[in-house]
């Protein structure tokens, strides 16, 4: 089970169940994939719903990577994600928020 105080969130990849989390090291990982910006702008995309595709994968590839996971961006490139492209957005913005939420602020 994702525990959302430590900001994790749950993710069905090719129906087996991952915990993402954005780890500092997760963080330095995913602002070095980013295509443009800091991380202040990917909230600010989500934040506004001007997002890419390549911000939410480059997001979901830092949430597992922070919760142990191994692969690459590429191993997601053909990976069946629970709820599509909406469930991948969903879980990219709630891990984003997660990540800069203080304990017990809603996310």
């Amino acid at each position: 089970m994702a525990n959302p105080y430590a900001g994790e969130v749950a993710l069905v990849i090719d129906d087996q169940r991952h915990v993402m989390r954005l780890t500092l090291g997760a963080l330095a990982e995913l602002e070095g994939a980013l295509q443009a910006g800091t991380l202040v702008d990917l909230v600010q995309r989500f934040e506004t719903a001007t997002f890419s595709t390549r911000d939410v994968l480059a997001l979901i590839v830092a949430g597992l990577r922070g919760g142990g996971w191994q692969g690459a961006a590429a191993d997601l490139m053909s990976a069946r994600i629970e709820g599509g492209a909406i469930g991948a957005a969903r879980a990219a913005a709630e891990l984003l928020a997660r990540a800069f939420a203080l304990p017990g602020e809603a996310s």
